[in-house]
């Protein structure tokens, strides 16, 4: 079945994590394509909860969905029934602040929570799972790009507990036949990203006139991938007749160094940008590069969006809410 075909049946659809940066976008794709939409979202503080009401407000508006404010830890049977796809984008987020006693959060949200919405999802006939798991899990690989075959070793305790949460939806596709699919993002950016992220934190400064900081020497390499080629391979995960119990790296397609992105955004600023360097922190890997070979031939995934392209609509989408 093709994605046009599978979407034609307008399926009812779980996204949790519905308000943040990438399941607002997803649910918004879904909608357009006439699906039904549950949302939820149990609207931690890890950043203004005002960002993510902001995500939704056009969302409530829209008869096809429906939102759920609760934590999926505490799931019950009634809040989804005639779903047939699940995407799972709910987490808690952030490298740096998984060390410590915020460690808690991440266990609790990224590992229990998934937990549990497997527990549900294998005994109510679900036709799809889509499993948001991060390009974290590799940690510093050795060797570039990074393959789905490669064993993971993450950095950090937000790395593990995504890596967790991906060999549960493995267990579970193993031992029940649950359809799950997990996808490994490589740094998902655009319009509307978490104001935590580099490139929100970066055209922030830039347009305020501020120092920006950067971690390291800025000669670290990422592979940074677009929303809407995300959304793509999301809803082409859930069509493709092959992609049960397997894992797919979702990038970009290229990588650039840190300084590398500078540049570009020097361009569309029209300026020289002031930059403070800080030691590299804890658990950021060295470089990541995804190979997307596995996705190109089973998803037919190709990404869409070049880094210069959607740095510039993220720039201007800046310049228009400021």
């Amino acid at each position: 079945m093709t994605q046009n075909q599978a979407l034609n049946e307008k399926k009812t659809c779980l996204i949790t994590g519905v308000a943040g940066f990438i399941g607002s976008h997803l649910a918004r794709r879904l909608l357009a394509e006439g699906c039904q939409v549950i949302g939820i979202d149990c609207f931690t503080d890890y950043y203004d909860g005002c960002i993510k009401e902001k995500n939704i407000n056009d969302l409530l508006e829209q008869a096809r969905f429906t939102l759920i404010r609760r934590d999926i830890v505490d799931l019950e049977d009634s809040w989804f029934e005639g779903v047939q796809w699940v995407f799972h984008q709910a987490a808690q987020a952030g490298v740096r602040a998984s060390w410590g006693d915020q460690f808690a959060h991440y266990t609790h949200h990224n590992v229990l929570g998934t937990q549990r919405l497997l527990e549900w999802a294998r005994h109510s006939g679900i036709e799809r799972f889509i499993y948001a798991s991060s390009s974290s899990v590799y940690g510093a690989s050795g060797k570039l790009p990074m393959h789905e075959d490669d064993l993971p070793r993450p950095l950090s305790p937000y790395g593990v507990t995504k890596l967790a949460a991906e060999h549960l939806c493995n267990l579970y596709h193993q031992n029940f036949a649950l359809p799950a699919t997990s996808l490994r993002y490589f740094t998902v950016y655009g319009p509307g990203q978490r104001p935590d992220m580099a490139f929100h934190r970066f055209i922030r400064a830039i347009l305020r006139d501020e120092e920006l900081v950067i971690y390291g020497s800025g000669e670290q390499t990422r592979d940074f991938t677009y929303i809407d080629d995300i959304v793509e391979a999301n809803l082409s995960a859930a069509s493709a007749q092959n992609a049960l119990g397997r894992v797919y790296n979702i990038g970009g397609g290229s990588r650039i160094s840190v300084n590398g992105v500078l540049e570009i955004l020097s361009r569309l600023a029209e300026k020289a940008i002031a930059v403070r360097h800080e030691p590299v922190q804890a658990g950021d890997p060295p470089h990541t590069y995804a190979d997307t070979t596995r996705a190109e031939n089973e998803l037919n995934y190709q990404p869409r969006t070049t880094l210069e392209k959607g740095l510039e609509i993220m720039f201007n989408n800046f310049l228009e809410i400021r």
